[in-house]
């Protein structure tokens, strides 16, 4: 569906919204906010373009046009990285030593912090992006973020200031990563309407559920969350497992991506917002 006919049909949804408390008015790509991050998006789903990315990164995708085989893809988007950005001459792109390790930060130590902690540096990152791109400020970092002049959101504020400064385009580099991945869809014909993901919780309260009832929950999700492609993996991670329709313009990246990238639980990166889930039996 086209951003125009999309509009056109949020504008008569009776659908819940994103509150106005879990977005911000403006963001970096071409659907505000309090429609990607809504219901009606996640029924209608259309593409989502981040400013700039296409044009100033087309090189990248011509050559890719060029290549059949994914794995060679993979390896071609790898170097197109490590060129573009500098990443293994990063005196090139500027970086001096003394000012600490920062500049030595790129977007596959971010992915993979994440596994690590993904209320760390490197997920106070990755959240930072998604707020800035598409307009959904975090839910959660180590403590629910509910007030912006909370501890909590300071705190945040400032493990965000830490995980950027002094980096080397590191949310630049994240675009190309969410351009590369949404690529490889289109390349494979993945249908926009989405795939079945699951989550494991053991208690549904800690999640921001907004709407609730016997056969589906509407729930609030952070800006960035792993979910799992596989219902058993999911399992090992709570006793009550949530399926949900995530569509494919919301996932930054996933397992089968890349080897050797985020491959512990089957793992999918997903941009947030509302979504309505259902219980997934085990």
């Amino acid at each position: 569906m086209e951003a125009d006919n999309f509009l056109a049909v949020c504008r008569t949804s009776d659908k819940p919204s994103l509150p106005a408390y879990a977005r911000l008015p403006i963001n970096r790509c071409n659907l505000p906010a309090v429609i990607l991050g809504g219901l009606t998006y996640q029924d209608h789903p259309a593409r989502l373009q981040l400013d700039g990315v296409a044009d100033l990164h087309r090189a990248l995708f011509v050559h890719l046009d060029a290549v059949p085989e994914a794995a060679a893809r993979g390896r071609l988007f790898r170097d197109y990285m490590a060129a573009h950005f500098c990443l293994d001459q990063l005196e090139e792109a500027g970086f001096d030593p003394a000012l600490g390790r920062r500049g030595r930060a790129n977007w596959l130590r971010l992915l993979r912090g994440w596994g690590f902690a993904a209320d760390g540096l490197e997920g106070a990152a990755l959240k930072a992006w998604v707020e800035s791109r598409f307009g959904l400020p975090p839910r959660f970092h180590g403590q629910p973020l509910r007030d912006y002049d909370g501890q909590p959101w300071r705190r945040y504020e400032e493990m965000r200031a830490r995980a950027l400064y002094g980096t080397n385009a590191l949310e630049a580099q994240l675009d190309v990563l969410y351009a590369y991945c949404q690529y490889e869809f289109e390349r494979a014909g993945a249908a926009t309407n989405g795939v079945v993901l699951y989550r494991g919780v053991n208690r549904i309260e800690d999640h921001e559920v907004l709407a609730d009832s016997e056969a589906e929950q509407v729930v609030l999700f952070n800006n960035l969350a792993s979910f799992s492609g596989s219902r058993e993996r999911a399992g090992e991670f709570g006793d009550r497992i949530l399926e949900v329709r995530v569509p494919l313009p919301k996932i930054l990246c996933h397992y089968r991506l890349l080897p050797g990238l985020l491959q512990s639980e089957e793992e999918y990166l997903v941009i947030g917002g509302v979504y309505r889930v259902t219980r997934a039996p085990f």
